[in-house]
């Protein structure tokens, strides 16, 4: 139970009775939970506000403890009230805001060691046990206060002369796009290689009809190339660089189609 031992050496020379030590382990469960205490007495006090400490007169009445709390965020009130009978301490707690009430008995014996009242290391006993008592008779039935929620740090401003990725001289990092390849027959597809040189994409303003995106029949070399080669000239699936022209009348670009570079005679 961290946090118990200063608070019995503090309130040590007011503890007489073994209820005295009972009520130091009560008392620091409660705050360990998120309760702070206003006072003694049903009734508040001038001046008062919340402690982790216990309050001047805790102690005055052997008999009946009675004591105020409120929780750290100020949303509960509770009002303890422990009764000694006979060798039992009866823990009775309201919250004053729901009007929720909680009981638990505790055995003064089974917690707390009479004649070791001035040795805080021998004096508790089974004090997990003692915990969990409190937690699930009297913490769990009137609900734990709400923590407050914390407030993330805010984020650094950067300064834009040090974040490397406003370096007007940086290249900006180029997204990778899927090539727009619209459909060869379509009449839109005229002169887009020419406004996208880069882009992939086909129909541009030289007509090339071997790249129409019509099928295009294909070319055995093992059946013979007429007027070239003989039927079996070529082993099947031998690989074969075709020479010359592939068969007359076979549609295509010829190089004379354009003037040579430079060359700007419209008479020619």
């Amino acid at each position: 139970m961290a946090g118990l031992e200063p608070l019995y050496a503090w309130a040590r020379a007011a503890v007489s009775l073994p209820q005295d030590a009972l009520i130091c382990g009560v008392h620091w469960e409660l705050v360990r939970h998120g309760y702070r205490c206003l006072g003694a007495g049903d009734q508040p006090g001038p001046d008062e506000r919340k402690s982790e400490l216990l309050p001047a007169g805790w102690e005055a009445n052997k008999e009946v403890y009675t004591l105020r709390y409120k929780s750290a965020d100020d949303a509960r009130e509770l009002l303890l009230k422990a009764i000694m009978v006979e060798d039992s301490m009866i823990l009775n707690v309201m919250d004053r805001s729901s009007q929720k009430v909680a009981d638990v008995t505790l055995t003064v014996a089974d917690y707390i060691n009479p004649e070791h009242l001035d040795d805080f290391h021998k004096v508790y006993k089974n004090t997990e046990e003692l915990r969990m008592r409190i937690a699930s008779g009297i913490i769990t039935p009137l609900g734990a206060p709400a923590e407050k929620p914390r407030k993330e740090p805010e984020a650094e401003k950067k300064d834009p002369d040090l974040v490397p990725d406003s370096d007007p001289l940086r290249v900006p990092p180029r997204q990778p796009r899927a090539p727009s390849r619209p459909s060869p027959l379509s009449p839109f597809a005229v002169g887009g290689e020419d406004l996208d040189p880069f882009g992939g994409r086909s129909g541009g303003m030289i007509v090339d009809p071997l790249r129409s995106g019509l099928p295009q029949p294909g070319i055995d070399p093992s059946s013979g190339i007429p007027g070239r080669l003989p039927p079996g000239a070529v082993p099947p699936g031998a690989r074969f660089d075709p020479f010359g022209p592939l068969g007359a009348g076979r549609s295509g670009p010829d190089p004379d189609h354009l003037p040579p570079p430079g060359y700007d005679d419209m008479f020619m």
